[in-house]
């Protein structure tokens, strides 16, 4: 079993900077690739960017390419996501996952076995 933690959502001016966390206990954290998800109102939930278990590859969703850049620190057991530039249609509430599967980088909901509750980030224009 795995526990994830998100934190660091709020509101903020388009244009602005978010680091949100995700901080993991109960099993090795770095055996892991780690995810982040987000769910907009009327919106089905979207991938957003990947980091792999070693931390040598990512991946990001184009709507956020070149705003967002995932991390990770596994002597803390924690991933983040910085998030600059952001604009209102980034609003949602952003979920961390995590997957032990055999994908390095995976994009699909369904590979994530673990998730966190969420946390709101609001971006007002």
């Amino acid at each position: 079993q795995v526990q994830l933690v998100e934190s660091g959502g709020g509101l903020v001016q388009a244009g602005g900077s978010l680091r949100l966390s995700c901080a993991a206990s109960g099993r090795t954290f770095s055996s892991y690739a780690m995810g982040w998800f987000r769910q907009a109102p009327g919106k089905e939930r979207e991938f957003v960017a990947v980091i792999s278990w070693s931390g040598a590859s990512t991946y990001y969703a184009d709507s956020v390419k070149g705003r967002f850049t995932i991390s990770r620190d596994n002597a803390k057991n924690t991933v983040y996501l910085q998030m600059n530039s952001l604009k209102p249609e980034d609003t949602a509430v952003y979920y961390c996952a995590a997957s032990s599967g055999i994908t390095i980088a995976p994009i699909q909901g369904a590979e994530y076995a673990y998730w966190g509750q969420g946390t709101q980030v609001t971006v007002s224009s």
